[in-house]
């Protein structure tokens, strides 16, 4: 089960109350108080990933004015479709200070049983005009070496801690990458937001990588953007014949919406 925003009266009271055996929720209750050990109780021990972005900024994050204060070039391009969030550079030492260490310690101190990671898939949308000199490939290189460097300050502290990065499956053929993670999580693999069936070739690559990386012995999970029935259906039964673990819910991500049989 897969929630971001929208917990009600910040508490997880209805998400613990579901039968999922595994949350991904924010970090965070509002974008700036984080959970603590207390408010992850009612999930009942059931494991929970912490969401956090490693490839941008949001602007109601409470990061965002330290970056803005002490690291401004920091931000880059922005993100397409998404107000107020922007790609950055993710390889500079200041952004693992300032952003991605503190969050990664309240995970550890939440008692989160890892962390998922988004926009990996950052090294793509970057504007190359905004770092002269890096190619796509450099860019891709340096995305993987900091799932490296996440995933061994976290298991330097709790060995069994996950590391899950959201989609980029692609980057599973990179020396490093595999050791790095314990799962994916995938969107729209079957469904594209919203509604419509994924059967182009570029859903066949993602899923071709997502096998590879099933195969390898990972932990694979989807999120697929659907309401109507047979859609819902579709995306469930597709995933779980794939041996992944699904599940479908809206784009805002801010309910709980039921789980796949």
């Amino acid at each position: 089960m897969y929630q971001l925003t929208g917990y009600p009266s910040m508490r997880l009271d209805a998400l613990g109350a579901t039968a999922a055996g595994l949350f991904v929720i924010d970090l965070t209750k509002d974008g700036r108080q984080p959970w603590t050990s207390a408010d992850l109780a009612p999930l009942q021990g059931r494991p929970a990933l912490a969401y956090m972005e490693i490839g941008g900024m949001e602007n109601y994050r409470v990061e965002y004015t330290v970056v803005q204060k002490n690291a401004s070039d920091l931000l880059l391009n922005p993100v397409p479709g998404w107000s107020g969030e922007w790609y950055v550079k993710y390889w500079d030492e200041r952004w693992w200070s300032l952003v991605v260490q503190p969050r990664l310690d309240k995970a550890l101190a939440a008692g989160f049983k890892g962390v998922y990671l988004d926009l990996v898939d950052a090294y793509e949308g970057i504007s190359l005009s905004f770092v002269p000199g890096e190619t796509r490939d450099i860019l891709a290189a340096k995305m993987v070496a900091l799932l490296g460097r996440i995933s061994a300050y976290v298991k330097a502290k709790r060995p069994d801690f996950w590391v899950f990065p959201q989609n980029a499956p692609e980057l599973w053929v990179r020396p490093g990458y595999l050791s790095a993670i314990d799962g994916i999580g995938l969107e729209e693999l079957f469904v594209y937001a919203t509604d419509r069936p994924c059967t182009d070739s570029g859903c066949q690559e993602r899923l071709n990588h997502a096998r590879a990386i099933r195969a390898a012995g990972k932990l694979v999970l989807t999120v697929d953007y659907a309401t109507k029935v047979e859609n819902v259906q579709a995306a469930c039964q597709k995933s779980r014949a794939e041996g992944f673990v699904p599940y479908v819910t809206v784009v805002d991500l801010d309910r709980i919406s039921p789980l796949c049989p």
